[in-house]
C-alpha cells in the first residue's frame, strides 16, 4: 500500500512593511464561518485582522475582528480545513496596507495601538 504526499514550495506571502521590526504570539485560529475555496480548502489568509479575547485567555479561538474588539494580525496563511489551527497574531509591527486581504476599519485601527498601518 502506498501513500501520496503532495508538497508545495513557494513563498509565503509577506504582510510587513519592515520585515525586521515585529513581534507575534501563538494562537489557535477558528474555522467557524470559514468558507472552502476551488480546491476545498478552507485557509483565513495572512493579513486579516482577529480578535475574540486570545490576548488574555490563549485558550480562546481567534476569529476575523475588523471592529473594537481587533486584538492583532493573522501574520501567516492558516488551513483550517480540518478544524481550528496553529497560527501566530502579529501584535506589534508595521503592515503594508496593499499585502492584506482588507484595510482595517477605523476602530479597529484605533484598537491595534502597536501596530502601524502604511500605504
Amino acid at each position: 500500500m502506498s501513500k501520496f504526499v503532495t508538497t508545495t514550495y513557494g513563498n509565503r506571502k509577506g504582510i510587513l512593511k519592515f520585515p525586521d521590526h515585529y513581534v507575534t504570539i501563538p494562537i489557535t485560529v477558528d474555522n467557524t464561518g470559514v468558507t472552502a475555496n476551488a480546491d476545498g480548502k478552507k485557509i483565513v489568509p495572512a493579513g486579516t485582522i482577529m480578535g475574540g479575547g486570545v490576548i488574555s485567555d490563549a485558550t480562546k479561538l481567534a476569529v476575523k475582528k475588523n471592529d473594537v474588539g481587533a486584538e492583532g494580525v493573522l501574520f501567516n496563511d492558516v488551513d483550517v480545513t480540518y478544524g481550528p489551527a496553529p497560527g501566530a497574531l502579529l501584535i506589534h509591527g508595521y503592515i503594508d496596507l496593499a499585502k492584506i486581504p482588507e484595510a482595517p476599519v477605523t476602530a479597529a485601527a484605533t484598537a491595534l495601538k502597536q501596530i502601524t498601518f502604511i500605504a
